[in-house]
């Protein structure tokens, strides 16, 4: 198993240094192999594709975050979220704009669903559909990232996450 790790570990490190140069689209598993001098029968022994690849990047980020630390909230999740993708912005830029099937957005939405639902929990509004409110703050958190990441991340993730956070409550505040 240790080999496992080891050798889906060179792929990603790959995958990332791409990025950094590159669109998602312009990458082929060629290229992602010939970056970690790998041949095309390990990465898909361990992968279906390279989006495969790519969710599997952020699921290990997220997973060693989360199981690495206690939150006293959901907010500070997501600002230690936003430390993920400050920490490897290149990568996270170029995965928030990759569509289509199996994408990173597609994976991140559905990731994080139930753990934004616990910021919802107490809502008990008979006419409040919690599954568009929990779609609606998802798709307002990732935009907002996306964005930050695209302007080079001017703010700390604490402070982006404060907006964020303010822009919730006035929302919250007007229904």
């Amino acid at each position: 198993m240790p080999d496992t790790n080891i050798t889906k570990s060179a792929l990603a490190r790959s995958m990332k240094s791409l990025m950094a140069k590159k669109s998602f689209t312009k990458i082929s598993v060629s290229d992602i192999c010939d970056g970690c001098g790998m041949n095309r029968k390990s990465f898909y022994y361990h992968f279906k594709d390279k989006y495969d690849l790519m969710n599997w990047m952020f699921y290990t980020d997220f997973i060693a975050m989360v199981s690495s630390r206690s939150f006293e909230s959901g907010w500070d999740l997501l600002e230690s979220l936003g430390e993920i993708f400050y920490k490897d912005q290149d990568f996270y830029k170029n995965a928030l704009k990759t569509e289509g099937q199996n994408s990173f957005r597609d994976y991140f939405m559905e990731s994080m669903a139930p753990i934004v639902s616990y910021f919802f929990e107490d809502i008990s509004d008979e006419y409040v559909d919690r599954d568009i409110l929990m779609t609606l703050f998802c798709d307002g958190y990732l935009s907002a990232v996306a964005r930050w990441l695209d302007k080079g991340c001017t703010i700390t993730p604490k402070e982006l996450v404060n907006h964020i956070r303010k822009m919730a409550k006035v929302v919250a505040e007007s229904v």
